[in-house]
């Protein structure tokens, strides 16, 4: 009965004035002539706008015709996927190798521009697993996750160039700093929910980025803090490119291992069910106030191992690097792989990543472009691109 029901109230939403008006040919090339307006004009929006036009229309008229084959085609994919079931186990274990056997060797065959790629890609997947734990499996919304990573930079930059401590010493520091921090906002900010708990966060990320900025004895302000030295591993310096790549590497799959453990784990369950309900998880039992600020701490926990990496890559930390856009790109890599997925926050950190690098030769296009791309996303795959219903 109230599987009819949900299905009348779709059918109903589906039929009503303004769900056909902006699912119309008419409005979506409406609205991809406007985005492209400031960059070409109105002369070129307008050509744009009939040829999407046309398109659409086409597209729309063929649909009769394409049905038919498109369920063909999904029995017949249907069919494969059922025989191939007890092969995938092993298909995907090859496929882990084999990717890991890549990564390996990518030193001996890449340029030195694709090895510094890919080391930033890998301190931004541990930062967005820290707040994929927050937004992805807590189910709450931090806008201001920038702040614990540059706690983390500035810690480290701080204690490596005012008291002279190395690496090791310093990180386990830095770290604690950044999850004692995180603990701390949550304790006002989890009084609130939604929209509430996201102005928090966001303001408490302005007002770290404010203070880094105008602590002129301390942080230096807007000039930041350069001299940072590279870590040492058994008096080996990763100053080469090379070295640091294996170095972030091994950190990576060790935040991979952290989080997928703590995930299948009672304390990874409880935040799931907080995300799905937090009234039937507190009547079950689960103590939601605690495990929330849990979900804080342990995601400002691996945002302060990545900001103490940034550092030490970049041997320079400056305001610039954290501000609001930064948390905001972040959190785009965790909706675009899917909320709650490992693999996917992997996959949309190397894309978000690699994308401006391989738009750079149109640069005005490369905001349009990750702006229409997650617009599309939420309209057709709003779990993401890995993620699940």
């Amino acid at each position: 009965m109230t599987e009819g029901r949900r299905q009348k109230a779709e059918g109903r939403k589906g039929d009503s004035p303004i769900h056909r008006f902006t699912h119309s040919p008419f409005f979506i090339a409406l609205w991809f002539a406007m985005l492209f307006l400031p960059f070409k004009g109105i002369e070129g929006a307008f050509v744009l706008f009939v040829v999407l036009l046309t398109t659409v229309f086409i597209l729309r008229f063929l649909a009769g015709y394409i049905r038919p084959l498109k369920k063909r085609l999904q029995d017949a994919g249907t069919l494969i996927i059922q025989n191939a079931k007890c092969k995938m186990q092993n298909i995907g274990a090859k496929s882990l190798i084999f990717l890991l056997i890549l990564l390996l060797c990518l030193p001996f065959f890449a340029k030195d521009y694709f090895i510094d790629i890919a080391i930033l890609s890998g301190i931004y997947i541990i930062l967005a697993q820290g707040l994929n734990i927050v937004v992805g499996l807590a189910g709450l919304l931090n806008l201001g996750f920038v702040a614990f990573y540059a706690i983390g930079a500035y810690s480290y930059a701080l204690l490596n160039t005012k008291l002279g401590l190395g690496f090791w010493t310093a990180l386990p520091a830095s770290v604690l700093f950044s999850t004692v921090l995180g603990f701390v906002l949550a304790f006002p900010a989890l009084r609130l929910r939604g929209d509430y708990l996201a102005i928090v966060t966001l303001g408490f990320g302005e007002i770290v980025r404010l203070v880094l900025n105008n602590w002129d004895s301390l942080t230096k302000g807007p000039n930041g803090i350069g001299g940072i030295q590279r870590p040492y591993l058994s008096d080996i310096p990763l100053g080469k490119l090379s070295y640091y790549y294996y170095f972030i590497l091994l950190f990576v799959i060790l935040t991979i291992f952290v989080v997928r453990r703590v995930y299948s784990s009672r304390i990874g369950r409880a935040w799931v069910a907080i995300r799905e309900d937090e009234i039937a998880s507190s009547s079950i039992g689960i103590d939601t106030t605690a495990y929330k600020l849990y979900s804080f701490a342990f995601g400002a926990f691996w945002a302060g191992v990545a900001g103490t990496l940034f550092a030490a890559k970049m041997q320079f930390v400056s305001p610039e690097s954290f501000t609001f856009m930064e948390s905001v790109l972040i959190l785009c890599m965790v909706i675009l792989g899917g909320l709650g997925s490992i693999p996917g926050v992997i996959f949309g950190s190397v894309i978000l990543v690699m994308l401006p690098e391989m738009l750079r030769e149109i640069q005005l296009y490369r905001m349009l472009a990750l702006g229409s791309g997650l617009v599309l996303l939420m309209i057709f795959r709003p779990q993401g691109l890995l993620g699940r219903r």
